[in-house]
């Protein structure tokens, strides 16, 4: 059967789906200040102001961008957080993390780049609250119902998936599908390690210089 094209599938009235498809693309071949939705437009061959027909403007569409990120980042996580203990659950939330924004460069650039941070869109906020949730339900558990102490290392999690996504994305781990398997079992040993000194995490702030 011939490849349906994304312009073909314009003209079988899914513009805005395909709007996003190509904002995926773009974001890939130019990073996330590189887009524009007159790119877009061009390359799907339709007229400049055919967009905005369903987003406002670059933001909105970016948005959506951001909300299929989330998607992907909640399917992700899903498929390795399935451990029967909390702290297996936290190696695979971290697990996961890695894993999507090796599988989609594109999408994690346009979910942890600055795009967002100004904006407080509910529809974003839905889609990746299931993982913000996976992070915070084992958390909980590990922390006995404390919620400080939860917040606090829940974070401390993220920030290690958050780091080995971002060191893969530099290259510091190779290239390939075998870079993509230290980054990953590196980020599920940090995890652990993270776990193993927890109690750390949750003694009194300090300030730099003071103790």
């Amino acid at each position: 059967m011939p490849r349906t094209t994304k312009r073909d599938r314009y003209h079988h009235g899914d513009l805005r789906a395909a709007l996003i498809d190509t904002a995926v693309e773009l974001i890939a071949e130019h990073g996330v200040q590189g887009f524009s939705l007159a790119e877009a437009s061009r390359r799907l061959g339709v007229a400049p102001s055919a967009p905005y027909r369903h987003f406002a403007d670059r933001d909105e569409l970016l948005l959506a961008v951001g909300v299929r990120a989330g998607e992907r980042l909640v399917a992700a996580v899903t498929a390795e957080s399935r451990g029967t203990t909390p702290e297996q659950r936290l190696v695979g939330v971290a697990r996961g993390y890695v894993r999507f924004a090796a599988g989609h460069p594109a999408l994690f650039e346009a979910l942890a780049g600055p795009t967002f941070s100004a904006v407080a869109a509910p529809e974003l906020e839905h889609a990746a609250r299931p993982v913000k949730e996976a992070f915070h339900d084992a958390a909980l558990a590990l922390s006995g119902g404390d919620r400080p102490a939860a917040e606090t290392l829940g974070v401390a999690v993220a920030a290690v998936a958050h780091g080995y996504a971002g060191l893969l994305r530099l290259g510091m781990f190779g290239a390939g599908d075998e870079a993509v398997g230290i980054a990953v079992a590196r980020a599920a040993d940090a995890t652990l390690a993270l776990l193993a000194g927890r109690a750390a995490l949750t003694g009194p702030a300090t300030t730099p210089g003071s103790g």
